[in-house]
This record gives structure tokens, C-alpha cells and sequence, in this order.
């Protein structure tokens, strides 16, 4: 196989997939900031904040285990199933139980009502079906494409569409609704195997095994980009909530979606060089050098014209996202160039070097956040997230150099 011309092919599928995502996201945010208050957005930040912690809390790993299962990667579907079933129950529950606490916490009444719409989405997530992994399993990212843009099409369709006849944020969470009820049906219209209802211990305990440090792993990375939203909707109220959320938005996705395409191509793509013995390090350094120039463009351009983006994207009343948008955008540049590596440490199944930089990552966060948001207010969020990115930096290439020395 040429995997140069497949990854050169898959980039191009999956960057037009994640640009069109995000491009739906953005026209999403800027219809609906001239509809919705400030504030609204901050009710359903905190909604999200809440399904965003129990989501990562109780990650299984599932999609990851898959696709770096070889052939025998079906035998484990229905198992896989009843787990992910199970796992979109309890956090349903979760939420439910927890909501009038969250909204307590937040002083944010108006939140309860989300929080309880909310919760419906991960109840219907948990029946899609596993084998939707097969066309990056297979390296098909131009059916990738198409899939994927299918969904946020009829999420965003439907987000505008209710903001204008409802005014309020409980569009956001419908569109969500409808958009994972439809991933559901696709999934099992479009991919086999289907699941049965048949559950094995013994493959729910290697999942799992497995699955532990993608579970570490993600319960940091939501952390570290979590915490900063919890403390400012917690010490500066929704309205503040609502507008360092869109600032960190607009300065970061479009640095990690650079990222994130590179790793949907080559962690699939490394994962077969592995399997078939062939020498990771050209890759590997290839892909790195690949995500780290646009990265550094596009962070650069974002601080640069961070004030007329504001205006262009949010409207009037949001100048207050200018300063945390300069700080963040560098932000997304050194996360954006750390995180490059960890395609490399999955297909090699070091998920702990992934857990480990990402703990760093939230420490760093962690011991600056509360001070920084006191003396400086939306700022000292942007300066203690990125604090906490520069800690993380020099470890993840000191690891990545050290796995190439070995994968030579």
C-alpha cells in the first residue's frame, strides 16, 4: 500500500470534513449570538459542562480499542454495544440526579431545565452502533466525509432553525438531540456487523483494560480545557461564562481541528505501518513538522486580527472576547503542536505517555487558575490555560522523541 498517497488522500477528505464542521459550528455561533443573550449561552455552557465531565468520566475506550484491533476487531462489536448501552444510561442518570446540584453551584436556576434536556443525548449515543468506526478502520475517509457532514448538517439545521422560533438556548440542545437520534439510524443503515444484545466478560474486561489510560486521557483533557470554564462561571457569573467560551472557541478550534484531522489520518494509517513492520520514524516526523507550520499561521493570524474577528463573528456587545482571544490563539498554537505526537503514541498503544503529558497540562492549570482569575479577571483564565500548555510542551517531545528512537 502507498501510504503516502493514502494519507495525502485522507487529509484532504478529513480536513474538508473538519473545516465543514466547524465552518457549520461558526455559522451556527454567529446566527445565534444575534439571537441568544451572553448569558443564554452560559446556561447551556454549564449544561455542556456537565455532559462533557460524565462523557469523559466514564470513557471506555471503545473506538480506540477497535482501531487497533486488527481482523478480529468484529468479534468484539456486540460487547462493545451492550457497554456503550450501559455507559449512556448511567451518565443519563448522572445527570438527572446531579442538576439541580450543578445549577446550584453555578447560582444558574435558569441552567436546571438544560440539564435535564441534556441528559436525553447521551441515553441516545449510547445505541449507535461500534462497527461505525470501519470506513477509518479502512482508511475511507472520503466516506468519512460524507458521513460526518451529514450529521452536522441536521444539527445545525436544526439549532437555527429552533433559535429563531424559540429564542432560546434549548435549541443548542435539540440540535444535539436530533443530531446523535439520526447517528443512531445511520449507523446501523450504513455499517456491519450490527450488534446483538450479547455481552462477554471476558472481551468487557480487555476492552476495558485497554481502555483505562484512554479514560486517564480524556478525564485530564476535558479537565484542562474544562476547569477555567467552571471557575469563571463560578467566580464571574454566566454572562462572562458565555463570552470566554466563544473567545476560547474562536481562537483554538481552528488550531486543534488542524491537529485533530492529522490524527484521525495517521493514527489509523500508523496503526497499519505497525502491523505490517514498517519504520514509523520518517512518518511520524513528517506529520509533526506538517501540523506545526499551519498551526503557527493560522494561531499568529487569529492574535493578530483578534478585534475585527470579534466583530465579524459575534457582533456588538462581545468586545470583552478581544483580550482573551490574543492570549488563547497562542495557546492553540503550543497545544496544537504538543498534541501532534499522540497519533504516534496511540498506534504504538502508549497511551500513558498521552495520560502523563495531559497531567502536566491540568497541574499547571491547576495551581495558576484561581489566582490569575482573581487579579485579572477573563485574562488570567487565557494565561493560566496556557500556562499550563508551555509545562506540558517540552515533555510531550522529550517522550516522542524517545518512542522514535525505538521506532526506527
Amino acid at each position: 500500500m502507498n501510504y503516502f498517497k493514502t494519507t495525502l488522500s485522507g487529509l484532504t477528505w478529513t480536513a474538508g470534513q473538519r473545516g465543514g464542521v466547524r465552518g457549520f459550528n461558526i455559522l451556527k455561533t454567529v446566527l445565534l449570538a444575534r439571537l441568544l443573550t451572553p448569558a443564554q449561552f452560559g446556561f447551556f455552557g454549564i449544561s455542556a459542562i456537565s455532559l462533557g465531565l460524565l462523557d469523559i468520566a466514564t470513557e471506555t475506550g471503545i473506538n480506540v480499542f477497535l482501531l487497533q484491533e486488527n481482523d478480529s476487531w468484529t468479534d468484539y462489536v456486540d460487547t462493545a454495544w451492550v457497554i456503550s448501552i450501559l455507559r449512556g444510561l448511567f451518565i443519563f442518570l448522572l445527570i438527572m440526579i446531579t442538576a439541580p446540584a450543578v445549577a446550584g453551584f453555578f447560582s444558574s436556576p435558569q441552567s436546571l431545565y438544560l440539564l435535564y434536556l441534556i441528559s436525553l443525548v447521551p441515553f441516545i449515543r449510547g445505541f449507535i452502533n461500534p462497527s461505525c468506526i470501519r470506513f477509518q478502520k479502512q482508511l475511507q475517509f472520503r466516506q468519512e466525509f460524507y458521513y460526518r457532514s451529514i450529521l452536522i448538517l441536521v444539527e445545525t439545521l436544526i439549532t437555527v432553525i429552533l433559535g429563531l422560533y424559540l429564542r432560546s438556548a434549548q435549541a443548542l440542545v435539540w440540535g444535539l438531540t436530533g443530531s446523535a437520534a439520526l447517528e443512531v439510524a445511520l449507523s446501523f443503515f450504513i455499517f456491519s456487523p450490527r450488534p446483538r444484545l450479547q455481552f462477554q466478560p471476558d472481551q468487557a474486561r480487555i476492552i476495558l483494560s485497554r481502555g483505562k489510560w484512554v479514560t486517564g486521557f480524556g478525564l485530564l483533557n476535558y479537565i484542562f480545557t474544562n476547569l477555567d470554564n467552571i471557575v469563571v462561571g463560578r467566580l464571574l457569573g454566566s454572562a462572562s461564562l458565555g463570552i470566554y467560551q466563544n473567545s476560547y472557541r474562536i481562537s483554538t478550534v481552528p488550531l486543534t481541528e488542524i491537529n485533530d484531522v492529522f490524527y484521525k489520518v495517521t493514527f489509523p494509517v500508523f496503526t497499519q505501518m505497525k502491523a505490517r513492520n514498517r519504520s514509523l520514524y520518517p512518518a511520524a516526523v513528517r506529520s509533526i513538522l506538517a501540523v506545526s507550520v499551519p498551526v503557527v499561521f493560522v494561531g499568529l493570524g487569529i492574535a493578530f486580527f483578534a478585534g475585527p474577528l470579534v466583530r465579524l463573528l459575534l457582533g456588538p456587545g462581545w468586545e470583552a472576547a478581544i483580550g482573551p482571544i490574543r492570549i488563547l490563539s497562542y495557546l492553540g498554537i503550543v497545544r496544537g503542536i504538543s498534541l501532534s505526537v499522540n497519533s504516534l503514541f496511540m498506534a504504538l498503544k502508549k497511551q500513558v505517555f498521552v495520560t502523563f503529558t495531559s497531567f502536566i497540562s491540568v497541574f499547571g492549570l491547576g495551581i495558576t487558575l484561581v489566582p490569575l482569575v482573581h487579579r485579572f479577571g477573563l485574562l488570567g483564565a487565557a494565561y493560566s490555560a496556557l500556562i499550563g500548555s508551555l509545562l506540558a510542551f517540552p515533555v510531550s517531545f522529550f517522550l516522542a522523541a524517545r518512542t522514535l528512537k525505538y521506532a526506527r
